[in-house]
């Protein structure tokens, strides 16, 4: 049985290198970076005002307060996306906006709550400025050159504005893989608004959870049928999905028992079985095989153990496949409210609460099969075996949201 760190290596060690595809800005979101981006251009491209005002000489209001005012000629007006064509000259200002390039000449910009206007032709300064007061200079955000994106860079919303406003029109993004989402299970029935389960049967929820995941990730998922319990079935369920997919997720059907096939029937199609069995709870039973260039994971039927199995050893995966470098989760740390105790000898991920304040308890019950205190959690808190975790400690809580 795998620790779990030695479970992800394995997995991250058998993703191929990323194929690559040229995207555009506007489709690029949460999409990976295959290739660093250089700023192909200074930002900001000139030295510009921050502030609504009048652009002036420092040295010719060096003087200037509210009790003595300094008057100053008025020549002209620089609007943004104008420029000042001339220069401006000892005892001048021109008026200027915010974003508008500075004249050439003047050294800082007087925010007009600072001035009074007398007439169209001069303008009273009322206070002083510095050299270079309310002045963005060219390039002090980012220099032309800079790399403003590393290579395996998850691209958010942040990202794509600075490398719009860069002159990155285009990206290179690894391609997102098809991800296949299998439940496995003769009790399982269709969650449609009019069936209703007869005894012995469940509605399947497993798929309809992790999709989403999948596509958070990056992933594009396509949800197969249903499939029962039965050798033939599932293999045929697994072949087509191999062949249709790049990555296979299976729900059920990898643990011991006499109904379990998933591991039979992927060997019998080629598959070389990598591991079956990881040291965390929920999700002892997980399968991770290969075949060819193509991966499958088996998850355990449990909802639970399906969702945070998928959370701590498939996303890392779909990431990695897409060329990303980072390929954790989210990290928040809190001070649990309440102890917290693991007496099995497996790691346990606790499904928990956290509440604006950072304060961190239990969601409710952890068996693996308790759906309500998985909706009722914002994250999972690692917890190691034969532990326990006294109120007041702070903790990491590992987040899917």
């Amino acid at each position: 049985m795998l620790e779990l760190e030695q479970a992800v290596e394995k997995i991250l060690g058998a993703i191929p290198s990323a194929n690559s595809e040229r995207v555009p800005l506007s489709e690029a979101h949460k999409r990976v970076a295959t290739e660093p981006i250089i700023a192909a251009i200074d930002l900001p491209p000139f030295d510009n005002s921050s502030v609504d005002g009048y652009a002036v000489r420092a040295s010719d209001v060096a003087q200037a307060s509210s009790q003595s005012p300094v008057v100053l000629k008025l020549a002209g007006k620089v609007a943004a996306g104008e420029n000042f064509s001339g220069e401006l000259s000892a005892g001048q200002s021109i008026r200027i906006f915010t974003g508008s390039p500075l004249p050439v000449g003047a050294d800082a910009v007087v925010m007009q709550e600072d001035t009074r206007v007398d007439g169209a032709s001069e303008v009273c300064f009322l206070d002083s400025v510095k050299p270079w007061e309310n002045v963005r200079f060219r390039g002090e955000d980012v220099k032309s050159g800079r790399t403003v994106v590393r290579q395996g860079e998850i691209l958010g919303a942040a990202q794509l504005g600075l490398l719009a406003a860069t002159g990155s029109m285009h990206v290179s993004a690894g391609r997102r893989p098809t991800v296949a989402l299998i439940a496995t299970g003769s009790e399982l029935l269709e969650p449609v608004s009019e069936a209703k389960p007869a005894p012995g049967q469940i509605f399947e929820s497993n798929r309809i959870a992790l999709a989403p995941l999948i596509t958070s990730a990056g992933g594009i998922p396509k949800v197969f049928p249903i499939v029962p319990d039965e050798p033939k079935a599932t293999r045929d369920a697994l072949a087509r999905a191999l062949s249709e997919c790049d990555l296979v997720v299976t729900c059920g059907g990898v643990s011991v028992g006499e109904m379990d096939f998933v591991k039979s029937a992927f060997e019998e199609l080629g598959g070389q079985l990598e591991f079956w069995k990881v040291a965390i709870k929920p999700g002892r039973p997980f399968v991770f095989g290969r075949k060819g260039d193509k991966l499958v994971f088996g998850l355990p039927g449990n909802p639970v153990s399906a969702f945070v199995t998928f959370l701590l050893l498939v996303r890392p995966a779909i990431l990695r496949w897409q060329g990303a470098s980072r390929t954790g989760l989210p990290v928040s740390v809190g001070v649990l409210t309440e102890p917290l105790s693991n007496q099995g000898d497996r790691r346990h991920f606790v499904r928990v609460m956290v509440d604006v304040k950072g304060e961190v308890r239990s969601s409710g019950t952890q068996a693996s099969h308790v759906l309500s205190s998985l909706a009722m959690a914002q994250g999972l808190v690692d917890l190691p075996p034969a532990t326990v975790l006294a109120a007041g400690t702070k903790v990491e809580v590992l987040r899917w949201e």
